[in-house]
């Protein structure tokens, strides 16, 4: 049995359920894994900062976060990849022309381009972000990530000639209108493959669970790639194995299949 020494969770639709709750099950795989001496991260699309409580709650001191674009090992910054500004102009300039509405994330806080819109008023909600401002082209530094709102189905083509760049939809029930913005050289699948290096640790030895098409090249980093139940109809094509939804025992049933949990 191969001695496995990393385990990276996506987030939303992975370990949180859509009312927002942990099942049990997760809990209780998550603590067997890390009693067995296995890293856990959370590898996701949100902001750092934003996830504390969460990490602390499932005792979890390393991150791959912002979609690739920041990672930490127990408390150690291995890197930080921040988005180029003319970029960022370049999205902004394109959101304003379509009513579009934007956040950027920093280490420390997530500037929205307006704060009053319904629609960043559900975004605000649906991920319970806390540490929120107007942006400003003065806070354009150190951009980490950027998510899109409000986009219809074929908007995400207004975006596609940036060289560089591409958008994945979020795969949250009532935020399909929002989509990642996702450097091609940055994102899980790069961070993992940092963090292994970091470690001196083959691919073999990693394991990971996402639902959502910004998790298709982390699951192609790791030895063990599982797609949640609920996953992206596009993402299956990507894992290696398919578990079963993130309501029915997602995490446990994979790391079952592995025979890393009783």
């Amino acid at each position: 049995m191969t001695d496995y020494k990393c385990l990276f969770l996506d987030v939303d639709g992975t370990i949180l359920t859509p009312d927002n709750t942990i099942q049990s099950s997760t809990r209780d795989a998550i603590a067997q894994v890390q009693n067995k001496g296995v890293e856990v991260f959370l590898s996701t699309g949100r902001p750092l900062h934003e996830i504390d409580e969460l990490a602390k709650e499932l005792n979890i001191q390393s991150f791959v976060g912002y979609n690739g674009a920041y990672a930490k090992y127990k408390g150690k910054d291995l890197y930080q990849e921040s988005m180029d500004p003319e970029i960022i102009e370049q999205f902004l300039k394109i959101a304003k022309e379509h009513n579009h509405k934007a956040v950027l994330f920093t280490d420390s806080a997530n500037f929205f381009t307006e704060m009053d819109s319904p629609t960043v008023k559900e975004f605000i909600e649906v991920f319970h972000l806390t540490k929120n401002e107007v942006y400003s082209r003065q806070k354009e530094r150190n951009i980490l990530g950027m998510t899109l709102m409000n986009l219809k189905e074929t908007d995400p083509e207004l975006y596609q000639p940036t060289p560089g760049f591409h958008l994945s939809q979020v795969n949250i029930a009532n935020m399909l209108h929002c989509y990642d913005v996702i450097m091609d050289k940055i994102n899980k699948g790069y961070g993992i493959q940092m963090v292994l290096k970091h470690l001196g640790l083959s691919k073999e030895v990693a394991i990971a669970f996402g639902d959502g098409m910004n998790d298709k090249e982390m699951l192609h980093s790791v030895g063990e790639g599982f797609a949640m139940g609920n996953g992206h109809p596009d993402l299956f094509q990507y894992a290696k194995h398919r578990t079963t939804a993130v309501t029915d025992s997602g995490i446990f049933n994979g790391l079952k299949s592995l025979g890393l949990v009783e």
